[in-house]
């Protein structure tokens, strides 16, 4: 899912700032930016990832500030200082021209300052504790979305469940219409090849067009598959892969009863439930 968490703290030692940006993806791929000081952190950020996450491209990024009392002394190296000083002074009594090294110059010469090796263990410390926090902000972010995504895929099913109903309803009458038509036109071919045809021609055709016409098990596929959809929203537990694969049957399934329809009513609804269908497919692969 889309989610955004930027959380920042602050100890003795300085500051950390953790920004978290997360889009859909079919697995869990982290896309981790840390200074080098903080690289030996990556095997337990992923580990705190997958505490929280188990699909969805994450980027992290991590900031941090040291602070000033904090900052490392530099330190002066008064011998080479004075051994610069030393040989600037022999080569003016060769050369007997020229100008002196200046101050800056002998800033910027190698080794004439250094500075104390920084300690940011408790930086190293925050940072874990600080990122614990943004995960946790992230997928508060991403069950918000998640809650919208649910409101949206059960009114859906509550939609294909009434189409459903509805061509259960009209089945009855649809079919016994188109039976007494295909009767009048059977019979009327019948009485053309009365010599030749079989007296059980008639039911033999009824019979082949009936089962052309049963839908019924794709229609109670359908509500098989709505009851899971809803059944897989109540768990505590990721189901984006579960709810991909059912709205691939129920997809299935629609197509059957569009390519069963033998009128436009039936046809009609056969596509509305594939753009219902179509609906929650897309919205199922923002769903861990």
């Amino acid at each position: 899912m889309t989610a955004f968490a930027r959380v920042q703290q602050a100890n003795e030692a300085g500051s950390i700032t953790w920004e978290l940006r997360s889009v859909n993806h079919r697995y869990l791929e982290p896309g981790i930016k840390l200074p080098d000081e903080f690289r030996q952190l990556e095997p337990e950020i992923r580990k705190l990832l997958g505490k929280y996450l188990t699909r969805g491209k994450i980027d992290l990024s991590l900031r941090y500030k040291i602070d000033q009392q904090q900052q490392s002394k530099i330190t002066l190296n008064d011998n080479i200082v004075r051994s610069l000083r030393e040989v600037e002074q022999k080569v003016l009594n060769i050369v007997h021209e020229g100008s002196k090294l200046s101050v800056s110059d002998i800033l910027s010469w190698p080794g004439v300052i250094s500075e104390g090796e920084r300690d940011i263990s408790a930086l190293l410390t925050l940072s874990t504790v600080c990122l614990d926090a943004a995960l946790a902000q992230l997928q508060e972010s991403r069950e918000a979305e998640g809650r919208a995504l649910e409101e949206m895929i059960r009114s859906r099913c509550q939609q294909v469940s009434d189409i459903v109903a509805e061509v259960r309803k009209q089945r009855p009458e649809m079919v016994a219409s188109l039976r007494a038509k295909w009767t009048a036109a059977l019979d009327e071919k019948l009485a053309q090849w009365r010599d030749s045809a079989n007296e059980n021609r008639l039911e033999q055709e009824l019979v082949m067009l009936a089962q052309k016409l049963d839908v019924e098990e794709e229609l109670d596929r359908l509500d098989t598959h709505i009851a899971e959809v809803l059944n897989v929203l109540d768990r505590d537990e990721a189901v984006g892969r579960r709810l991909d694969f059912l709205m691939q049957e129920l997809n299935r399934e629609a197509n059957t009863l569009g390519s069963k329809s033998q009128d436009g009513a039936t046809t009609q609804q056969a596509v509305d439930l594939k753009v219902l269908i179509e609906q929650m497919r897309e919205q199922v692969q923002n769903i861990e």
